[in-house]
């Protein structure tokens, strides 16, 4: 299964865990998987097209997955997806 790491933001969806196993081959997949074990999570993670949201940033084996296949990018049992809330302000 793969692994998909939970910001601490939406560790509370998760119930408190930092990273999750889900059965999927593709991400979108996972997402759907996700989403069904843990209600609210693809809407933390998705835009209401379905598409990843721009202020999130989602990695799989340390690779944008915009520089891949985006939400068809496949997924294997031994991937680590991480899903990543960007960043604002700063000095």
């Amino acid at each position: 299964m793969a692994t998909i790491f939970v910001p601490t933001p939406m560790r509370k969806i998760t119930r408190g865990q930092g990273k999750i196993q889900i059965q999927a081959t593709t991400l979108q997949e996972a997402f759907e998987h996700a989403e069904a074990a843990y209600p609210g999570f693809r809407e933390r993670v998705l835009d209401n097209k379905g598409e990843i949201k721009r202020f999130i940033n989602v990695f799989i084996n340390g690779v944008d997955v915009r520089r891949l296949q985006g939400r068809e990018t496949p997924v294997q049992d031994t991937d680590e997806v991480a899903v990543i809330p960007a960043m604002a302000g700063g000095a």
